[in-house]
């Protein structure tokens, strides 16, 4: 029998599995943005944290676990995600603290790369909890709009309004009165753009689980 999801749907076994694959994906995608984001690259001409090459798939990650086991599961993973963050950007910081062992070297590297910016770790984990919030809250309503019908266009309305509010909230948080005010919009510019691209890279992966761990529909409405 099928644990129930807060939609009132069940979800199997096999559901179960995909939900736990999925979660792993999400925390892991949000763990390498974080770090990624430590350092701002160019990419294509535009000046960007590297964390926007990894996170925007975490947007369609968790519409695939909304999907497979429900909107308080969803919320549970995006608080989760939050805290190991936290917890990553702590266990740095204290490694990059700790005393080297000098017979092997004094490995100012590691502090160098992965010492944190708590001011960019507090923006990345305020904009992805508001964004992905946010996110639920658009899919779930376009849901019950919808209801199976079009499925794909649960993933553009929910990104399209998560993905603004994520690329301002951490730009400005994080970059705001340190980089030029040209620059940091350059920065919110090439997150959209690049976010943009990935969302609609990713509308087919909606297909890839059924509703509530059910077996998916192959029939693409």
């Amino acid at each position: 029998m099928g644990a129930k999801t807060h939609e009132g749907g069940s979800v199997s076994r096999s559901g179960a599995a995909s939900a736990s694959l999925v979660s792993a994906c999400y925390i892991a995608a949000q763990m390498l943005s974080d770090i990624a984001s430590l350092r701002i690259v160019i990419v294509a001409g535009f000046s960007m944290d590297a964390g926007t090459l990894v996170y925007p798939v975490t947007f369609t990650l968790r519409d695939l676990l909304h999907k497979v086991a429900g909107k308080t599961t969803a919320r549970a993973m995006i608080a989760a995600a939050a805290v190991v963050n936290v917890v990553m950007a702590a266990l740095f910081w204290l490694v990059s603290r700790l005393p080297a062992d000098m017979t092997v070297g004094p490995q100012h590297e590691f502090g160098a790369v992965l010492s944190p910016v708590w001011r960019i770790v507090a923006a990345s984990i305020v904009a992805e909890v508001l964004s992905e919030l946010l996110d639920t809250e658009v899919y779930s309503a376009w849901t019950a709009w919808m209801g199976g019908r079009m499925q794909w266009t649960r993933v553009l309305a929910s990104n399209a309004a998560a993905v603004p509010v994520d690329s301002l909230v951490f730009c400005w948080l994080a970059f705001g009165g340190v980089l030029p005010a040209a620059t940091v919009w350059g920065i919110v510019i090439a997150n959209l753009l690049l976010k943009g691209v990935v969302t609609l890279v990713s509308v087919p992966a909606i297909y890839l689980v059924g509703e509530g761990g059910r077996p998916r529909d192959r029939t693409v409405s």
